[in-house]
Order: structure tokens, then sequence, then C-alpha cells
């Protein structure tokens, strides 16, 4: 069965980003000109996707008014004669069947996950984690859906990470199959140093079958006293099997500070508007460092 459905959990409260997230969700934090969930929106649609739930809480009704129309902006952009910004607005609320729902108590992933069970019904979902932006030639859920499509088993799209960072993701137990592909019987979320069983951990994306929800309903809380997404593909791993996907894109952390300025450098020199300029301006600036 084809990937056809997604979930973009949205509902984190950005405290790695304050004080910009006090008032904006860290999810709308623009990337040169376009908001982080908007790359991850563009993302599934590119992957095949049709129908996408979009989780949020409360504060974050800017989300849904970026995807709605805008009657009297569009009017304005008519009236001025900027048909290529008016297109560009009125093919946002087109991109997809785009749905919210609240997660009214932020209990962690794993939670946020399950309160999309009515959405998902039987079939395969892709989860779009709304920190994550990941930017490549080739679209990450793409990559993870083809992967479902060819083995039948929940994917998780997965990189290397350095023993000194991995504490903070998940590490995985992982064989590969060839270039690119593992398969995965086990992990841990959260690590301590003797429990890392290889560098391979989970970053921003996976391809689930429906039963995870019947898994989630058991899942206890674990670290942070959340209840984890990890602990529910652990169970899954163990019992059927999981596949890792190394995908090819370069992902941004838009829950860290750093990750966020990447993202802006990064994709400011290839913009097609300011690319070039901007290439000028950090080789001059750069020639000025100490």
């Amino acid at each position: 069965m084809k990937v056809k459905k997604a979930i973009i959990p949205a509902a984190g409260l950005g405290t790695r980003v304050l004080p910009a997230s006090k008032s904006i969700p860290k999810e709308m934090l623009p990337i040169v000109d376009k908001p982080a969930i908007q790359y991850i929106v563009e993302e599934a649609v590119k992957s095949g996707i049709e129908d996408i739930l979009i989780i949020t809480n409360r504060g974050k009704s800017a989300i849904e008014d970026h995807f709605d129309r805008s009657p009297e902006l569009e009017e304005r952009l008519l009236a001025s004669g900027k048909q290529k910004l008016y297109d560009e607005i009125v093919d946002l609320s087109k991109m997809a069947n785009i749905q919210y729902i609240r997660q009214k108590e932020t209990k962690g992933l794993g939670h946020a996950v399950y309160c999309a069970k009515t959405f998902v019904g039987d079939d395969p979902f892709a989860v779009l984690y709304g920190d994550d932006v990941i930017l490549g030639e080739v679209p990450a859920c793409k990559e993870l859906c083809d992967a479902y499509d060819e083995f039948g088993l929940g994917v998780a799209g997965v990189k290397y990470v350095p023993s000194e960072q991995i504490g903070k993701y998940c590490s995985l137990n992982v064989k590969e199959l060839r270039k690119g592909i593992f398969s995965v019987s086990d992990m841990v979320e959260k690590p301590a140093p003797e429990e890392i069983i290889s560098n391979y951990a989970i970053l921003g994306r996976v391809v689930l079958p429906s039963e995870i929800f019947s898994i989630l309903e058991n899942t206890p809380a674990g670290a942070g006293g959340e209840i984890q997404l990890t602990d529910a593909m652990k169970v899954l791993a163990r019992t059927k099997g999981m596949v890792g996907v190394e995908f090819s894109g370069t992902r941004y952390d838009m829950g860290n500070k750093l990750g966020i300025l990447q993202a802006i450098v990064e994709t400011g020199l290839t913009h097609d508007e300011i690319g070039e300029d901007f290439k000028k301006y950090l080789l001059e600036l750069a020639g000025n460092l100490k």
C-alpha cells in the first residue's frame, strides 16, 4: 500500500529558541522567505503525500493561517500587478489536504502521534518531525516511502551521529543490507554512554504501519516523563523488524539556534533572488573576521 498520509507534530513549546518562540511558533520561523513548516509540507507533497495532519497546540494558529486563503492580501497583490506572488500565496492553500488537531497536553511525541489515530485509520503513514527541515535533491520522505514500498516494514530516517552527541537522540542496532539501507532490530532513546548500540540515530523522519497505535496504547512514560515514539518503535523493531534509510539530504534542527542560522545561510546561498549578492556579502564578511 502506498504511503499517502503524513503527520507533522508541531505542538512543542520551542523552549530552546526563546524568546522568539514566545509569540511566534518555532515552526513559523523563516528560512529566508518561507517558514520552516512550509519546507516540511512541500517535502511531503513532493513525496506523494496527499493528506497531511498537523498536530498543534494552544498559540499556534499562525500555522493554520499560513496555509489558508488570505483574500485581502490576494486582492492587494493582484491590484499591484504582482501575479507571481499572488500565485505563490494561493498555491499554499492547494498543496495538499491539510487538517489540524490540537494536542491538549504536552505528553511527548508518542502521545502526539497517537492523537492522529482516527486520521490514519488502517493506512501506513509518514511522520515528519516539525523541528527538522531536511533539504536535498530527493525528498527525504520519498526515500523512506520507497523503502516502505520495497520492504513493507516500518522505516526510520537515520544518520551517523558522533558519540558525544548521540545521547541527545537514540541509538540503533543496525545491520547494513546495502549502501544506505539497514535492518533495525533494536533502539535506545537518549542512551547513557554504556547503552550506545551504534552511532546511527533516527533524525526527523519515519514511516510507520498503523499497528504502531496499539503499541502506543501500552507504552508507559519514558525519557523525560513523556510517551516516547522511540519506545513504541523499539517494540516494532524487536518483533517485526524495521528498516533504516540514511537519507541523502541535509538536516537542520529548527529547535536549535545554530541550526536555524545554518539553514538560513545555506538556503540563502542557493536562493534564486538573493544567492549571488548574499555570497558576495559573506565573502566580504569572512575576510574581516578574526
